[in-house]
């Protein structure tokens, strides 16, 4: 077992979240929000999250699961119910994990909006004002490589669904891995 392992945003892509988990073997899973809609098989993510005993944060794409806005594709009731108990964020000692951003005066300023989907403060990316103690670690903004403003955020949405990678961050080692899509699911 190799520590923890926070994933970006995993959009339904077992195949690639199989292969991340297999090649880390963490003793903790953190996925970043964005679990189930868009890729092919949310069903094995589901699987997954139950074999690994995968913890989450809330995305802005589960927000829309749990309102009916997006297509739960199969997913068992406890899927879903158990979507709707995930939180906002996860802090640790050294970092936060949250889905798409923090309130740059810390986590009791930041409402839910900015958590699971709202990327700009006044028109400035968040993470570009955010100066806290704690280590960000987010998904929610989809970019070919890994968004690298340590010491303050660091983001691990890679696009996966999109044809980019998985990529996740273990924080005892301070390593990013990836695995590569299969394809592009958006198509």
């Amino acid at each position: 077992m190799s520590g923890t392992l926070l994933i970006g945003d995993v959009h339904g892509c077992a195949d690639e979240l199989s292969e991340l988990l297999q090649h880390v073997q963490p003793h903790r899973v953190i996925l970043l929000g964005d679990l189930f809609s868009r890729g092919p098989d949310p069903v094995g993510v589901w699987s997954l999250i139950e074999a690994w005993e995968a913890e989450a944060v809330l995305g802005n794409h589960d927000v829309d699961v749990l309102k009916g806005r997006k297509p739960a594709k199969k997913l068992p009731p406890e899927a879903i119910a158990w979507l709707g108990e995930r939180p906002l964020w996860i802090e640790d000692r050294d970092w936060i994990a949250v889905h798409a951003g923090i309130h740059p005066k810390g986590l009791k300023k930041t409402p839910k909006r900015l958590a699971t989907g709202q990327r700009t403060l006044k028109g400035t990316p968040w993470y570009k004002r955010y100066r806290g103690d704690k280590l960000v670690v987010h998904g929610h903004a989809a970019a070919r490589t890994v968004r690298d403003r340590r010491p303050y955020t660091l983001g691990l949405d890679t696009g996966c669904v999109r044809g980019g990678t998985l990529t996740g961050w273990i924080p005892e080692k301070n390593r990013i891995v990836t695995v590569p899509a299969l394809r592009d699911w958006t198509r």
